[in-house]
């Protein structure tokens, strides 16, 4: 059946709904008048000025106009009218009425709207796919940069450490390891036996040396530093990383170090035969003269190493002989550096507190501390005296090896050797090795230091370096005036220094 209302072809409110609206607002049946399509569910209002409204031939609209268009009078004055409140909430669905509607001879307009452009998603995801693989790559390059500096930068430093070090393959040189252990305490303490009286080896200032045997079954020498020791923390750095970066057959080995709280303990491979002062000044047997040449020829060599071969050179600070070690074949081994100082060769010297033993220190270091590595070469003169004469260093607070220039140049001029030689050899020595021990004894003590040999010098002359000897010899020979002046400043350095050096 036919609605009674409305004009035969409905008219869709999704095009003309706004234009519709003030006559919707003050007659509710409007829509049932004009027979428009309210029953759909996508009703969206396009503006009054939509190209398709005003595209409508006028003959579509001709028959509403009487009902659409109230006189003007009332529509201007007319004041706003609102909306009444939706008669069903937006969740449920309101109640749809289809209006019969008759046949019609003219054909209904069909409105079609082309679809809003847009760019197509598939470029958009192209150049986003292209920019992220960029990223990705310039990302994956600056690793690969990085990690190149970063190879670059690390061997460069190992090169330089490797050049630093000057480690060679011969003369006694062995390869560095940096394989030391860091022990704990407890494991020292069990391995001493509880720092026992039974396992100690020694005592200094520093503190106490103990035997151990390690977890490993190797046996070891334990230096456990006193509280507030002279050494101190800073002795303790230093010769931790002084000793873990030169090896050397006639240098001690360190196995590792334990840092426990107020504890710390350096751990030294085992040299079993003592020390050469025990062995001159202890109980022991008397050592003969081929061991002593053993011994000074051995301890030249280590410090051979640590002045010309290490860069930057180290001095020891603290050669004498309870610091040379010895094996049951009397290999020397220069043990304790824990006084021991770098120093660069665009330094002449290093200024430094002066440490040492008295007896052993050179004159310039104590007077000024100014030190360089003849004052190692000075005490290692004093030393070869010690082999020679069997004698400590020290006789009185008045009268040291530092004043034996003068019997020297004598013993060297007369050759006469039974003046100066232990008599515990009992004269059972070979006199051209006596001359070249005397002759690098009295050069290592000259008073100035420039006018001291290098340690590589003194090798040659313990090894039988003729040539080395007469140099050495003629050199001490023409400076007889220099006897006197040297044993009044060494008198003066002794009185000064006496109890003020370790």
């Amino acid at each position: 059946m036919a609605s009674e209302f409305g004009p035969p072809n409905p008219i869709p409110c999704a095009q003309y709904g706004q234009f519709f609206q003030p006559f919707f607002q003050q007659n509710p049946n409007f829509c049932l008048i004009v027979g428009c399509d309210c029953s759909s569910s996508s009703l969206v209002f396009p503006p009054l000025s939509s190209p398709s409204f005003l595209s409508l031939p006028p003959s579509s609209l001709s028959p509403l106009l009487p009902l659409l268009l109230p006189p003007s009078s009332s529509l201007a004055l007319s004041p706003p009218i609102l909306l009444p409140p939706p008669l069903f909430s937006p969740a449920s669905t309101p109640p749809q009425t289809l209006l019969p509607t008759k046949p019609s001879s003219k054909p209904t307009q069909v409105l079609n709207f082309s679809p809003p452009t847009s760019t197509p998603a598939s470029s958009f995801s192209s150049s986003g796919l292209i920019i992220e693989m960029a990223a990705t790559v310039t990302f994956a390059i600056l690793i690969v940069v990085l990690s190149a500096f970063g190879i670059f930068y690390w061997k460069n430093r190992k090169r330089k450490h490797d050049k630093d070090l000057e480690l060679k393959g011969n003369n006694g040189i062995i390869e560095i390891s940096s394989k030391n252990r860091i022990f704990r305490y407890e494991e020292l303490a069990v391995a001493t036996d509880g720092f026992s009286k039974a396992n100690l080896l020694g005592e200094g200032g520093f503190g106490y040396v103990h035997k151990g045997l390690l977890p490993n079954g190797k046996e070891a020498a334990i230096k456990q530093l006193k509280d507030g020791s002279r050494q101190g923390e800073r002795e303790f750095q230093a010769e931790v990383d002084i000793i873990t970066r030169v090896h050397h057959r006639n240098l001690v080995s360190l196995l590792g170090y334990c840092i426990a709280d107020h504890h710390r303990l350096l751990v030294y491979e085992f040299v079993p035969n003592n020390t050469l002062e025990f062995h001159l000044h202890g109980q022991g047997p008397t050592i003969d003269w081929p061991t002593r040449m053993r011994i000074a020829l051995g301890a030249a060599k280590g410090l051979t190493y640590l002045h010309e071969e290490c860069y930057p050179k180290i001095i020891h600070r603290d050669i004498k002989a309870a610091n040379i070690l010895l094996d049951f074949n009397f290999q020397a081994k220069v043990a304790d550096f824990g006084l021991a100082k770098f120093c660069p060769d665009m330094n002449t010297h290093v200024s430094t507190r002066v440490m040492g033993t008295l007896g052993y220190v050179a004159p310039e270091y104590a007077s000024s501390g100014n030190l360089t590595e003849k004052a190692d070469v000075f005490s290692f003169g004093v030393m070869l005296l010690e082999l020679i004469t069997g004698r400590r260093p020290i006789i009185d607070s008045h009268h040291t090896f530092m004043e034996a220039m003068p019997l020297l140049t004598k013993v060297l001029k007369e050759n006469n050797f039974e003046v100066v030689a232990d008599q515990k050899l009992q004269n059972q020595y070979e006199p051209t090795e006596m001359v070249s021990m005397l002759a690098s004894a009295a050069a290592s003590i000259r008073y100035e230091a420039k006018l001291r040999p290098k340690m590589s010098q003194i090798v040659r002359a313990l090894e039988g370096d003729a040539s080395q000897v007469a140099e050495f010899t003629s050199n001490v020979l023409s400076l007889d005036s220099e006897a006197a002046a040297y044993r009044r400043e060494m008198i003066k350095i002794i009185c000064d220094m006496s109890g003020s050096t370790s």
